[in-house]
């Protein structure tokens, strides 16, 4: 690992403790929301928003987080055989030809419609609701910047994995 992407994925951990903290606060929620309902006989529609809200966040921020962690959906019939420099030029292909154009046009493509949230500091439908729908739309350029940040993290470690002088004792299994 290089000393640029140290601070990246440092700030990406962060970002998963946050989701799993978010994660906690959304079942929480989400049981105080059914305990109130069905034994108190009233609903909150604030509450059922900030649910959603939150689960709007651990998605969003926990992309990224999955990405450091290997966790993405990956078709592993052949990769799993690889030599660990074979998939770091694997990984390293997939991250310039479709991770980082994917964040690009998600971003590009949200921008203006999270712009337009802002101007007019985009409220709930509902009246009880949250007033902060700008902020929670705010997430779709969040996430994919995030994204492409870790996404040229990994990629300076496949760089590294790239650049290492071949090691005879690594098999095609490790």
């Amino acid at each position: 690992m290089t000393s640029a992407n140290s601070p990246i994925d440092a700030f990406t951990e962060f970002c998963g403790k946050l989701t799993a903290w978010t994660t906690l606060a959304m079942l929480l929620c989400t049981c105080f929301v059914v305990v109130a309902r069905y034994l108190f006989g009233s609903g909150s529609i604030a509450l059922q928003e900030t649910v959603l809200y939150l689960h709007a966040l651990a998605f969003m921020l926990g992309t990224a987080f999955t990405l450091k962690r290997g966790g993405h959906v990956r078709v592993d019939i052949f990769y799993r055989h690889f030599s660990p420099r074979r998939r770091a030029l694997i990984d390293a292909l997939g991250t310039v030809f479709f991770l980082l154009p994917t964040c690009g046009l998600i971003f590009w493509l949200s921008f203006d419609y999270v712009s337009n949230s802002w101007a007019m500091k985009e409220h709930s439908a509902e009246s009880a609701g949250l007033p902060w729908v700008y902020l929670l739309k705010s997430l779709l350029l969040i996430m994919p910047t995030l994204l492409l940040i870790q996404g040229i993290s990994e990629l300076l470690k496949c760089f590294a994995t790239l650049r290492s002088p071949t090691n005879t004792s690594l098999t095609a299994t490790e």
